[in-house]
């Protein structure tokens, strides 16, 4: 599975904790987990199966929690039992269709 999420303190009363801080100690319980995984502008993203994916999620938010009495978690799920490797497979799929439609474009 393939779960994309985003935590991050909603206020940090009395902290000098930025935002960066807080969501940079939930990267890197991720990081740490050993498991695939991103962090663009908006998501990490992390694949593996459903307990040890779930539990890098616990583990990143409490890591929010600790500078946080309130923290917003969003989250999604791409449930596909059978396939791994599915974190860069999409990507590289979209991309060879672009390629493909890009070479027609060009006579090639």
């Amino acid at each position: 599975m393939i779960v994309a999420f985003s935590v991050a303190p909603t206020e940090t009363p009395g902290s000098k904790a930025e935002m960066a801080d807080a969501v940079a100690e939930a990267v890197r319980v991720v990081r740490a987990s050993g498991l695939p995984n991103e962090t663009n502008a908006m998501f990490t993203l992390i694949e593996g199966e459903w307990d040890e994916v779930m539990d890098v999620v616990k583990r990143a938010t409490e890591a929010v929690v600790a500078v946080s009495p309130r923290v917003g978690l969003v989250l999604k799920a791409d449930i596909r039992p059978g396939y791994t490797g599915q974190l860069t497979a999409k990507v590289d799929a979209v991309n060879r269709r672009l390629a493909a439609a890009e070479q027609k474009e060009n006579g090639l």
